[in-house]
Parts: C-alpha cells; sequence; structure tokens
C-alpha cells in the first residue's frame, strides 16, 4: 500500500494521467471542467431564490417599516434579516 500523504497522491494521480496519453488525459480535464459548470449553476439558483426574487430594503429600519405595514394588513411573525449576497436587508417567516 503506497503512502496516504496528498502530495504523494497527487503524484500517482499526475503520473497516472500522463500515462494515459492525450486522449483520456483530457476526460480528467472535461470532468473537471463540468464539476465547475455544476457548481456555478448551483450558485447562481441559490442566489435568485435566497435574495433576487425577494424585494429588497436598503435599510433594517425600511425593512421594519414593511414589517408593520403587513401586520396592519394581517401577516405575523415576520422577520427582517441582512442578505449576504446584496447586503440589502429582506423579510422572512424563519
Amino acid at each position: 500500500m503506497g503512502s496516504q500523504k496528498r502530495s504523494e497522491r497527487k503524484a500517482r494521480r499526475s503520473a497516472f494521467e500522463r500515462g494515459l496519453g492525450d486522449e483520456l488525459g483530457d476526460v480528467f480535464a472535461r470532468e473537471d471542467a463540468r464539476r465547475a459548470q455544476q457548481q456555478k449553476q448551483r450558485e447562481e439558483a441559490l442566489r435568485y431564490k435566497a435574495c433576487e426574487r425577494k424585494k429588497r430594503y436598503a435599510s433594517e429600519a425600511e425593512a421594519k417599516d414593511a414589517i408593520r405595514s403587513c401586520e396592519r394588513h394581517g401577516s405575523r411573525d415576520l422577520h427582517c434579516y441582512r442578505c449576504p449576497y446584496c447586503n440589502g436587508w429582506h423579510l422572512t417567516h424563519k
């Protein structure tokens, strides 16, 4: 059994990829690119769900005013939070 050190594993993988030749070596590069694209799409979907489809308030005071307005119309248990994506404020029931 070989070494479990990260540098040793990386060296073995590089040697393995070099031994495959250009055709099969490209398989790894394509897979890495596919995974990167998939991660980008996940991030975009999360940003849309968590931020872009929601109303943004410029300050906490504006968000709290909106909460009071919603309470007058029957909505209860609303809270505001600072969005990590846009640094604005959004409302939530959670």
